[in-house]
């Protein structure tokens, strides 16, 4: 990577400042070319590293583009390992296309999607993990993403893999020297110390791919399914939960047919809210898709709130209904999070029933709000993250998922065949493999270009 790149490193469009990113071995005297320092003592081919200049920016008539800040680094002490200039101008899209018109006219070309960070792998400056992660910082949302961004970018995963990788080469190498002194039949590695160690990595392996569950909620939004029989107030509880008239709330029952999600945080993480339709017997063929897909709703959430009009226990009747209502809806929710909501209690005339008390709801008026706080707190109660930036790793990349998996696999084989007595070489082979899927995650081993590409396309342009 021989050339010098520059982007826009803020957000696009019209601001009160903007950054430009100068990266590579000519970025000073591309800049020198068109940069007059207010003060000829900082010149900043001879400046020193890590200062800021002020000047102005001249184009190629003599006219002033703009007086600018510029923040200068030499490599490879810099985000990428290679000299680095900043640019702070001021953030009118004008001169933010003539800056980076200048530098494209004097030797510099636009960057690639993620190619700052990018350069910063190659250089040594982050393994891929870190790299990663710095675009799961860019994209979080909540406080829960931002932590866990935040630890991978610190090496949190990245230290247990390459603790795990070291143990594995040792061992290996050990085994592979034993294949040189075949004929005089010695063991260097100790098979009762290497069939201990496999047990404690496939320990550490399983944790990390069960955290993806946990992991991938976070990023993704922890699913919520709202169901319950139609008029129960589960589109009234949506817009109160988004505080927006976000699905249409009537007296007609059926009104909501199709499944309406929205997000908000709640202490910091995300809940993917879904409204669905109201769950009954029904010969409306566009209302029975609606259901069906309310049950699909349900496979497809962690958490399940079912709301029941406080009205239905004013009537033994319905009573009698509710509870069979209740047991089918447990059933199909399974071992998912559950949370029942007694939705108008300011109409409930009768006491509910102690088999439905067992269940702890909650009693709510969701026209009015009440009941919101406690719903949010027994929401958090199921999903008590902590600090998550303090806790053991926690995976959120499906790349990471896979390769974890495979490298389960391959551990699973060699413990099998230590067991079975097989030979070195057969062992080495699966330890091999299990180090190369390892590797992948961090960038430790030979990364195909196309994985590459793909990491970093998906990067912003500008980092």
């Amino acid at each position: 990577m021989e050339d010098t790149i520059c982007a826009l490193s803020t957000a696009a469009g019209m601001g009160a400042i903007a950054l430009i990113r100068v990266s590579g071995k000519d970025c000073f005297p591309i800049v020198n070319r068109f940069f007059k320092p207010i003060s000829q003592k900082h010149d900043i081919s001879k400046a020193e590293p890590y200062s800021c200049v002020l000047g102005k920016l001249i184009d190629d008539k003599g006219q002033t583009v703009d007086e600018v800040m510029l923040n200068l680094f030499k490599g490879p002490q810099s985000y990428t390992g290679e000299d680095v200039i900043e640019i702070a101008c001021h953030g009118s899209t004008y001169i933010q296309e003539q800056i980076l018109r200048l530098l494209t006219t004097n030797g510099a070309r636009l960057a690639d999607p993620g190619e700052y960070t990018l350069r910063a792998y190659i250089n040594g400056k982050m393994d891929l993990s870190q790299a990663e992660a710095v675009a799961d910082l860019i994209a979080s949302e909540n406080k829960a993403s931002h932590q866990i961004a935040l630890q991978h970018l610190k090496g949190g995963i990245s230290k247990e893999i390459k603790a795990l990788r070291k143990e594995l080469i040792d061992f290996v190498s050990l085994i592979e020297l034993e294949l040189d002194f075949a004929e005089e039949d010695v063991e260097f590695a100790d098979r009762s110390a290497l069939n201990n160690l496999l047990k404690r990595i496939e320990g550490v392996l399983s944790s990390l791919i069960s955290s993806y569950d946990t992991g991938n909620a976070i990023k993704s939004g922890v699913p919520v399914a709202i169901i319950g029989a139609p008029n129960a107030g589960k589109s009234t509880l949506l817009n109160l939960l988004l505080k927006e008239d976000k699905a249409i709330v009537t007296e007609i029952a059926g009104t909501t047919r199709d499944a309406i999600e929205d997000e908000i945080s709640i202490d910091g993480v995300n809940y993917r809210f879904i409204d669905t339709a109201g769950i009954r017997e029904t010969e409306d063929l566009v209302e029975s898709i609606g259901i069906k897909k309310t049950f699909e709703k349900i496979e497809q959430s962690d958490l399940v709130l079912y709301l029941i009009d406080a009205e239905r226990f004013n009537s033994k009747a319905e009573r009698r209904v509710l509870n069979e209502e209740l047991a089918h809806i447990v059933d199909k929710i399974g071992e998912r999070n559950f949370i029942l909501i007694i939705n108008k209690v300011s109409s409930l005339k009768e006491s509910i029933p102690e088999s439905i008390q067992d269940l702890k709801p909650i009693s709510m008026n969701a026209k009015d709000g009440f009941g919101l706080e406690q719903l949010n707190e027994r929401i958090s109660s199921f999903y008590n993250w902590g600090d998550l930036a303090a806790q053991q790793s926690i995976v959120t990349n499906v790349r990471h998922l896979k390769a974890l998996q495979l490298s389960l696999v391959n551990i699973e084989k060699v413990q099998q065949g230590l067991n079975e007595g097989l030979s070195g070489d057969l062992l080495s082979f699966d330890i091999r493999e299990a180090l190369q899927n390892l590797g992948s995650i961090i960038g430790e081993v030979d990364v195909d270009k196309d994985i590459l590409g793909n990491i970093f396309g998906k990067f912003c342009i500008g980092k």
